[in-house]
């Protein structure tokens, strides 16, 4: 099968690591195709950020279409253009916040999310509130990384997520630790050694279920919600997108 993981953002530093992430947990016989789409912010961090990735999230999941893509991957911890996404494919679309706290709902009863700059917290809270998960997230934590310091020094993020992971064990009560943010994905192994509970990385959360979703024939529903948009007339820097929907 293929699966493409789609980092919202134009930096390919980081969407390589996505990739290497995702691959050290496929299948032998899942082929993880990862992109960065041609436009949009270099880093997500705040609403603008965010919705301004989305066109170019909708635009690599045009693309996929055409490459015989079985499953996509949003690969940023805000979600952007997951139910956009849904409409316009009949292939599962799985978003890593969304694919990380549902796994970790199976693997223990209260958890944290520790995450990047202090101002996408409220974006985070709203994101948990929508999955109905606030009786499960006991905290979203912050922390002075930007997206990309993570790659500027990995050692220095790596130090500081143990100090919050540290923090939310005791003083959340928090039984697992959830990574908010994508650029994080290669750290989750030894943070889970360090902290001794269940560290999850969004990226190969959703890589595990894309490739269950698919392995059980499964597709996005199209009877309402999620069929596909009506074609009609976009205008503007938007004007083709216009052709995603039906006749």
């Amino acid at each position: 099968m293929k699966i493409k993981v789609i980092n919202p953002n134009t930096t390919w530093e980081m969407t390589k690591g996505i990739e290497n992430a995702a691959k050290s947990v496929a299948r032998q016989d899942t082929e993880i195709i990862a992109v960065s789409p041609e436009m949009g912010p270099a880093s997500i961090e705040s609403f603008y950020d965010e919705y301004l990735s989305i066109p170019g999230v909708l635009e690599e999941v045009r693309k996929g279409e055409e490459e015989g893509i079985n499953a996509y991957i949003i690969a940023c911890y805000g979600d952007p253009g997951l139910q956009a996404a849904r409409e316009v494919t009949k292939a599962p679309v799985i978003g890593i916040a969304e694919a990380s706290m549902y796994m970790a709902s199976i693997l223990a009863a209260r958890f944290s999310v520790v995450t990047v700059i202090p101002r996408i917290k409220t974006m985070l809270d709203e994101l948990v509130a929508g999955y109905g998960m606030q009786h499960r997230v006991v905290k979203v934590r912050t922390t002075p990384l930007s997206v990309l310091d993570i790659e500027k020094d990995p050692e220095a993020a790596m130090e500081m997520l143990k100090e919050e992971g540290r923090r939310a064990v005791k003083e959340d009560d928090a039984e697992a630790i959830l990574l908010g943010c994508a650029g994080m994905a290669e750290l989750a192994n030894e943070l889970e050694k360090e902290l001794e509970v269940p560290v999850i990385d969004g990226v190969v959360a959703a890589v595990k279920f894309a490739e269950a979703i698919v392995e059980l024939g499964k597709t996005t529903s199209k009877l309402k919600t999620y069929k596909s948009p009506e074609r009609k007339e976009f205008a503007g820097l938007l004007k083709h997108y216009g052709s995603l929907g039906d006749n």
